[in-house]
Protein backbone atom coordinates (compact mmCIF):
# COMPACT_ATOMS: atom_id res chain seq x y z
CA UNK A 1 0.00 0.00 0.00
CA UNK A 2 1.43 3.38 -0.58
CA UNK A 3 2.44 5.89 2.14
CA UNK A 4 0.13 8.86 2.76
CA UNK A 5 1.45 12.21 1.75
CA UNK A 6 2.87 13.75 4.96
CA UNK A 7 1.53 16.66 7.19
CA UNK A 8 4.14 18.74 5.75
CA UNK A 9 6.18 17.20 2.69
CA UNK A 10 8.38 18.99 0.85
CA UNK A 11 6.91 20.18 -2.86
CA UNK A 12 9.88 19.84 -5.48
CA UNK A 13 8.62 21.83 -8.85
CA UNK A 14 7.23 19.25 -11.46
CA UNK A 15 7.77 19.40 -15.05
CA UNK A 16 4.92 19.30 -17.53
CA UNK A 17 4.46 16.08 -19.14
CA UNK A 18 2.19 14.20 -20.95
CA UNK A 19 -0.47 11.78 -19.99
CA UNK A 20 -2.25 8.76 -22.12
CA UNK A 21 -5.39 7.35 -21.28
CA UNK A 22 -4.96 4.11 -23.49
CA UNK A 23 -8.10 2.60 -24.85
CA UNK A 24 -7.71 -1.14 -25.24
CA UNK A 25 -10.02 -4.33 -26.12
CA UNK A 26 -10.20 -6.46 -22.89
CA UNK A 27 -10.36 -10.39 -23.91
CA UNK A 28 -12.59 -11.62 -21.13
CA UNK A 29 -11.62 -15.09 -19.49
CA UNK A 30 -15.26 -16.36 -18.89
CA UNK A 31 -15.44 -19.34 -21.30
CA UNK A 32 -11.87 -20.23 -20.66
CA UNK A 33 -10.58 -23.25 -17.93
CA UNK A 34 -8.13 -21.94 -16.07
CA UNK A 35 -4.76 -23.13 -17.41
CA UNK A 36 -6.39 -21.47 -21.05
CA UNK A 37 -7.45 -18.21 -19.24
CA UNK A 38 -4.00 -18.17 -17.70
CA UNK A 39 -2.61 -18.15 -21.27
CA UNK A 40 -5.00 -15.74 -22.35
CA UNK A 41 -3.80 -13.01 -19.50
CA UNK A 42 0.01 -13.92 -20.66
CA UNK A 43 -0.92 -12.70 -24.43
CA UNK A 44 -3.21 -10.10 -23.19
CA UNK A 45 0.22 -8.40 -21.23
CA UNK A 46 2.01 -9.42 -24.44
CA UNK A 47 -0.01 -7.39 -26.80
CA UNK A 48 -0.38 -4.52 -23.98
CA UNK A 49 3.21 -4.11 -23.86
CA UNK A 50 3.52 -3.88 -27.28
CA UNK A 51 0.74 -1.25 -27.71
CA UNK A 52 2.31 0.67 -25.16
CA UNK A 53 5.53 0.71 -26.45
CA UNK A 54 3.99 2.14 -29.88
CA UNK A 55 2.00 4.68 -28.07
CA UNK A 56 4.78 6.21 -25.80
CA UNK A 57 6.97 6.19 -29.20
CA UNK A 58 4.71 8.19 -31.30
CA UNK A 59 3.79 10.48 -28.98
CA UNK A 60 6.97 11.01 -27.73
CA UNK A 61 9.51 11.06 -24.69
CA UNK A 62 7.35 13.28 -22.51
CA UNK A 63 4.59 10.80 -22.14
CA UNK A 64 5.69 9.75 -18.80
CA UNK A 65 2.18 8.94 -17.51
CA UNK A 66 0.11 5.70 -18.88
CA UNK A 67 -3.49 4.25 -18.01
CA UNK A 68 -5.00 1.65 -18.85
CA UNK A 69 -8.41 0.29 -18.86
CA UNK A 70 -10.74 -1.49 -16.20
CA UNK A 71 -10.56 -5.11 -17.01
CA UNK A 72 -7.34 -5.28 -19.58
CA UNK A 73 -6.73 -8.90 -18.81
CA UNK A 74 -9.62 -10.75 -17.60
CA UNK A 75 -12.94 -9.23 -18.39
CA UNK A 76 -15.21 -9.53 -15.43
CA UNK A 77 -16.63 -12.72 -13.65
CA UNK A 78 -20.19 -13.31 -15.00
CA UNK A 79 -21.56 -16.08 -12.55
CA UNK A 80 -17.80 -18.10 -11.59
CA UNK A 81 -17.83 -18.59 -7.89
CA UNK A 82 -14.87 -16.95 -5.70
CA UNK A 83 -13.06 -20.19 -6.00
CA UNK A 84 -13.05 -20.01 -10.23
CA UNK A 85 -12.46 -16.67 -10.73
CA UNK A 86 -9.82 -16.37 -8.35
CA UNK A 87 -8.40 -19.80 -9.84
CA UNK A 88 -8.35 -18.57 -13.66
CA UNK A 89 -8.27 -14.89 -13.33
CA UNK A 90 -7.31 -13.45 -9.97
CA UNK A 91 -3.27 -11.86 -10.10
CA UNK A 92 -1.18 -12.87 -6.82
CA UNK A 93 0.08 -9.83 -5.16
CA UNK A 94 3.91 -11.49 -5.78
CA UNK A 95 2.38 -13.29 -9.25
CA UNK A 96 4.45 -13.39 -12.31
CA UNK A 97 1.62 -11.05 -14.43
CA UNK A 98 2.71 -8.13 -11.78
CA UNK A 99 6.04 -8.76 -12.76
CA UNK A 100 5.29 -8.64 -16.41
CA UNK A 101 2.80 -5.41 -15.91
CA UNK A 102 6.19 -4.05 -14.45
CA UNK A 103 8.84 -4.78 -17.00
CA UNK A 104 6.25 -2.37 -19.29
CA UNK A 105 6.57 0.41 -16.79
CA UNK A 106 10.88 -0.04 -17.08
CA UNK A 107 11.19 -0.82 -20.34
CA UNK A 108 9.44 2.36 -21.58
CA UNK A 109 10.17 4.28 -18.19
CA UNK A 110 6.49 5.30 -17.61
CA UNK A 111 4.31 5.59 -14.51
CA UNK A 112 2.11 2.61 -15.40
CA UNK A 113 -1.55 2.71 -14.05
CA UNK A 114 -3.93 -0.56 -14.36
CA UNK A 115 -6.91 -2.71 -12.77
CA UNK A 116 -7.23 -6.42 -12.15
CA UNK A 117 -8.63 -8.83 -9.59
CA UNK A 118 -6.37 -10.24 -7.09
CA UNK A 119 -6.27 -12.68 -4.11
CA UNK A 120 -5.15 -11.50 -0.87
CA UNK A 121 -3.56 -13.77 1.13
CA UNK A 122 -5.27 -12.40 4.63
CA UNK A 123 -8.38 -13.20 2.96
CA UNK A 124 -8.23 -16.28 0.94
CA UNK A 125 -12.33 -17.01 1.23
CA UNK A 126 -12.36 -13.46 -1.36
CA UNK A 127 -10.90 -11.71 -3.87
CA UNK A 128 -10.75 -7.63 -4.33
CA UNK A 129 -10.29 -5.58 -7.61
CA UNK A 130 -7.52 -3.79 -7.17
CA UNK A 131 -6.29 -0.58 -9.02
CA UNK A 132 -1.95 -0.07 -9.42
CA UNK A 133 0.85 2.21 -10.50
CA UNK A 134 4.24 0.74 -11.37
CA UNK A 135 7.07 4.01 -11.57
CA UNK A 136 9.63 3.54 -14.34
CA UNK A 137 11.88 1.35 -11.77
CA UNK A 138 8.93 -0.94 -12.20
CA UNK A 139 8.28 -0.64 -8.37
CA UNK A 140 4.83 -0.97 -7.04
CA UNK A 141 4.17 2.41 -5.71
CA UNK A 142 0.24 2.71 -5.37
CA UNK A 143 -2.09 -0.38 -4.51
CA UNK A 144 -5.92 0.40 -4.12
CA UNK A 145 -8.84 -1.78 -3.35
CA UNK A 146 -12.01 -0.87 -5.00
CA UNK A 147 -14.24 0.64 -1.79
CA UNK A 148 -17.54 0.70 -3.61
CA UNK A 149 -18.82 -2.75 -6.00
CA UNK A 150 -21.84 -4.49 -5.65
CA UNK A 151 -21.21 -8.36 -6.86
CA UNK A 152 -17.21 -7.67 -5.41
CA UNK A 153 -15.64 -8.07 -1.94
CA UNK A 154 -14.41 -4.69 -1.15
CA UNK A 155 -12.07 -3.52 2.36
CA UNK A 156 -15.76 -2.21 3.46
CA UNK A 157 -16.98 -5.48 3.44
CA UNK A 158 -14.45 -7.05 6.14
CA UNK A 159 -13.20 -3.08 7.34
CA UNK A 160 -12.25 -4.13 10.97
CA UNK A 161 -10.11 -6.98 10.40
CA UNK A 162 -9.21 -4.97 6.99
CA UNK A 163 -7.70 -1.94 9.20
CA UNK A 164 -6.25 -4.52 11.61
CA UNK A 165 -4.12 -5.71 8.86
CA UNK A 166 -3.34 -2.57 6.59
CA UNK A 167 -4.57 0.60 8.79
CA UNK A 168 -6.63 3.72 7.78
CA UNK A 169 -4.16 5.12 5.43
CA UNK A 170 -4.76 2.00 3.09
CA UNK A 171 -8.02 2.76 2.56
CA UNK A 172 -6.90 6.27 0.07
CA UNK A 173 -3.31 5.85 -0.58
CA UNK A 174 -1.95 8.72 -2.40
CA UNK A 175 1.54 8.35 -3.61
CA UNK A 176 3.64 11.42 -4.05
CA UNK A 177 5.98 10.86 -7.28
CA UNK A 178 8.00 13.20 -9.20
CA UNK A 179 4.98 13.47 -11.82
CA UNK A 180 3.19 15.32 -8.65
CA UNK A 181 0.47 13.45 -6.42
CA UNK A 182 -1.14 10.33 -7.93
CA UNK A 183 -4.30 8.58 -6.77
CA UNK A 184 -6.81 5.50 -8.27
CA UNK A 185 -10.22 5.83 -8.70
CA UNK A 186 -11.91 2.59 -9.74
CA UNK A 187 -14.41 2.77 -12.93
CA UNK A 188 -18.20 3.27 -10.76
CA UNK A 189 -16.55 5.29 -8.30
CA UNK A 190 -15.89 8.17 -9.72
CA UNK A 191 -19.65 8.50 -8.88
CA UNK A 192 -18.96 9.43 -5.69
CA UNK A 193 -17.58 11.99 -4.67
CA UNK A 194 -16.42 11.10 -0.83
CA UNK A 195 -13.98 9.30 -2.83
CA UNK A 196 -12.40 11.47 -4.65
CA UNK A 197 -12.18 14.01 -1.86
CA UNK A 198 -11.07 11.96 0.89
CA UNK A 199 -8.08 11.47 -1.69
CA UNK A 200 -7.87 15.36 -2.63
CA UNK A 201 -7.35 15.73 1.46
CA UNK A 202 -5.06 13.39 1.11
CA UNK A 203 -3.18 15.79 -1.06
CA UNK A 204 -4.28 13.66 -4.45
CA UNK A 205 -3.42 15.96 -7.78
CA UNK A 206 -3.92 13.42 -10.91
CA UNK A 207 -6.82 11.17 -10.26
CA UNK A 208 -6.07 7.69 -12.67
CA UNK A 209 -9.18 6.33 -13.51
CA UNK A 210 -9.14 3.16 -14.96
CA UNK A 211 -12.74 2.58 -16.42
CA UNK A 212 -15.03 -0.20 -18.49
CA UNK A 213 -18.46 2.29 -18.98
CA UNK A 214 -21.13 2.22 -21.57
CA UNK A 215 -20.18 3.74 -24.78
CA UNK A 216 -22.80 6.48 -26.01
CA UNK A 217 -23.39 9.69 -28.00
CA UNK A 218 -25.61 11.19 -25.21
CA UNK A 219 -24.03 12.69 -21.90
CA UNK A 220 -23.39 9.30 -19.97
CA UNK A 221 -23.27 9.64 -15.87
CA UNK A 222 -19.50 8.95 -15.44
CA UNK A 223 -18.36 11.53 -18.02
CA UNK A 224 -20.42 14.12 -16.27
CA UNK A 225 -18.96 13.16 -13.16
CA UNK A 226 -15.58 13.12 -14.11
CA UNK A 227 -15.82 16.87 -15.28
CA UNK A 228 -17.62 17.38 -11.45
CA UNK A 229 -14.99 15.53 -9.51
CA UNK A 230 -12.23 17.57 -11.32
CA UNK A 231 -14.16 20.86 -10.61
CA UNK A 232 -14.36 19.65 -7.11
CA UNK A 233 -10.80 18.55 -6.36
CA UNK A 234 -8.68 21.27 -8.67
CA UNK A 235 -7.46 17.54 -10.06
CA UNK A 236 -6.32 16.45 -13.09
CA UNK A 237 -8.70 12.83 -14.15
CA UNK A 238 -7.20 10.55 -16.67
CA UNK A 239 -9.81 8.17 -17.71
CA UNK A 240 -9.03 5.17 -19.22
CA UNK A 241 -12.02 3.19 -21.23
CA UNK A 242 -12.09 -0.10 -22.98
CA UNK A 243 -12.31 -0.49 -26.73
CA UNK A 244 -14.97 -3.17 -26.01
CA UNK A 245 -15.22 -6.37 -24.40
CA UNK A 246 -14.43 -9.70 -26.72
CA UNK A 247 -15.20 -13.11 -25.61
CA UNK A 248 -17.95 -12.81 -23.42
CA UNK A 249 -21.86 -12.82 -23.82
CA UNK A 250 -22.52 -9.14 -23.22
CA UNK A 251 -22.41 -7.01 -26.52
CA UNK A 252 -18.32 -6.38 -27.08
CA UNK A 253 -18.43 -2.83 -27.87
CA UNK A 254 -21.42 -1.66 -25.34
CA UNK A 255 -18.26 -0.14 -23.13
CA UNK A 256 -16.10 1.71 -25.92
CA UNK A 257 -14.78 5.06 -26.62
CA UNK A 258 -14.55 8.58 -24.08
CA UNK A 259 -11.65 8.13 -22.71
CA UNK A 260 -10.35 11.92 -22.00
CA UNK A 261 -8.50 13.66 -19.78
CA UNK A 262 -9.83 16.39 -17.43
CA UNK A 263 -8.29 19.40 -16.32
CA UNK A 264 -8.35 20.77 -12.91
CA UNK A 265 -10.72 23.60 -13.90
CA UNK A 266 -13.21 20.67 -15.15
CA UNK A 267 -12.51 21.37 -19.01
CA UNK A 268 -12.08 18.35 -21.28
CA UNK A 269 -8.76 18.89 -22.92
CA UNK A 270 -8.53 15.44 -25.37
CA UNK A 271 -11.63 12.46 -25.74
CA UNK A 272 -11.29 9.58 -27.80
CA UNK A 273 -13.65 8.08 -30.48
CA UNK A 274 -15.20 4.40 -30.51
CA UNK A 275 -12.15 1.52 -30.82
CA UNK A 276 -8.85 1.07 -30.22
CA UNK A 277 -6.97 4.53 -29.47
CA UNK A 278 -4.16 6.73 -27.89
CA UNK A 279 -5.94 10.29 -28.91
CA UNK A 280 -6.52 10.55 -25.56
CA UNK A 281 -3.39 12.09 -24.76
CA UNK A 282 -2.40 15.52 -23.20
CA UNK A 283 -0.38 17.58 -21.17
CA UNK A 284 -0.14 18.05 -17.60
CA UNK A 285 1.04 21.01 -15.67
CA UNK A 286 0.95 20.45 -11.93
CA UNK A 287 2.95 23.88 -11.31
CA UNK A 288 -0.08 25.73 -12.25
CA UNK A 289 -2.50 22.85 -10.61
CA UNK A 290 -0.87 24.11 -7.41
CA UNK A 291 -0.73 27.63 -8.08
CA UNK A 292 -4.42 27.46 -8.92
CA UNK A 293 -4.76 25.68 -5.64
CA UNK A 294 -3.30 28.50 -3.93
CA UNK A 295 -4.81 31.36 -4.74
CA UNK A 296 -7.32 32.92 -2.99
CA UNK A 297 -10.91 33.61 -4.06
CA UNK A 298 -14.00 31.89 -5.27
CA UNK A 299 -12.63 29.05 -7.74
CA UNK A 300 -10.51 27.54 -5.39
CA UNK A 301 -13.37 24.82 -4.01
CA UNK A 302 -10.88 22.85 -2.46
CA UNK A 303 -10.36 25.44 0.45
CA UNK A 304 -13.63 26.58 0.79
CA UNK A 305 -14.85 22.67 2.14
CA UNK A 306 -16.33 23.33 5.55
CA UNK A 307 -15.82 19.33 6.89
CA UNK A 308 -17.59 20.06 10.49
CA UNK A 309 -21.31 20.53 8.79
CA UNK A 310 -20.87 17.39 6.97
CA UNK A 311 -19.02 15.19 9.55
CA UNK A 312 -22.13 14.09 11.95
CA UNK A 313 -24.17 12.80 8.35
CA UNK A 314 -21.78 10.94 7.46
CA UNK A 315 -21.76 8.85 10.75
CA UNK A 316 -24.93 7.47 9.68
CA UNK A 317 -24.75 4.71 8.23
CA UNK A 318 -26.53 3.54 5.14
CA UNK A 319 -24.93 0.62 3.29
CA UNK A 320 -23.21 -1.92 6.13
CA UNK A 321 -19.80 -2.13 6.97
CA UNK A 322 -18.14 -5.68 8.01
CA UNK A 323 -21.35 -7.44 5.39
CA UNK A 324 -19.07 -10.35 4.83
CA UNK A 325 -17.37 -10.50 8.26
CA UNK A 326 -19.09 -13.86 8.47
CA UNK A 327 -20.93 -14.46 5.33
CA UNK A 328 -20.01 -16.25 2.05
CA UNK A 329 -19.36 -13.70 -0.54
CA UNK A 330 -22.02 -14.32 -3.78
CA UNK A 331 -24.70 -12.63 -5.79
CA UNK A 332 -27.32 -13.55 -3.23
CA UNK A 333 -25.56 -11.93 -0.40
CA UNK A 334 -24.79 -8.72 -2.16
CA UNK A 335 -28.46 -8.00 -3.11
CA UNK A 336 -29.97 -8.76 1.14
CA UNK A 337 -26.98 -6.29 1.95
CA UNK A 338 -28.19 -3.62 -0.54
CA UNK A 339 -31.35 -4.41 0.33
CA UNK A 340 -31.01 -3.74 3.67
CA UNK A 341 -29.20 -0.53 3.21
CA UNK A 342 -32.19 0.63 1.05
CA UNK A 343 -34.58 -0.54 4.43
CA UNK A 344 -32.09 1.73 6.44
CA UNK A 345 -32.68 4.42 3.88
CA UNK A 346 -36.71 3.78 4.22
CA UNK A 347 -35.90 3.73 7.82
CA UNK A 348 -34.66 7.33 8.07
CA UNK A 349 -36.89 8.79 6.05
CA UNK A 350 -34.58 9.24 2.94
CA UNK A 351 -37.13 7.06 0.29
CA UNK A 352 -40.84 6.19 0.95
Amino acid sequence: MAEPVPDKPEWPPVAPYRALALQLTARAVNRLGAAHAREAIRASIGRVAAQVKASCTFIGPDCRLVVLPEYFLTGFPMGEGVEEWQTKACLQPDGPEYDAIARIAADNRIFLCGNAYECDPHFPELFFQACFVFDPAGRMILRYRRLNSLYTATPHDVLDRYLDIYGRDALFPVARTELGNLACIASEEILYPEIARCLALRGAEVFLHPTSEIGSLMPSQKNIAKLARATENLAYVVSANSAGILDCDIPAQSTDGHSQLVNYAGSRMCEAGFGESMAASAPIHIEALRQYRARPGMPNLLSRQRNELFAAEYTRPVYPANSLADAAPGRAQFLRTQQRAIDTLREKGVIP
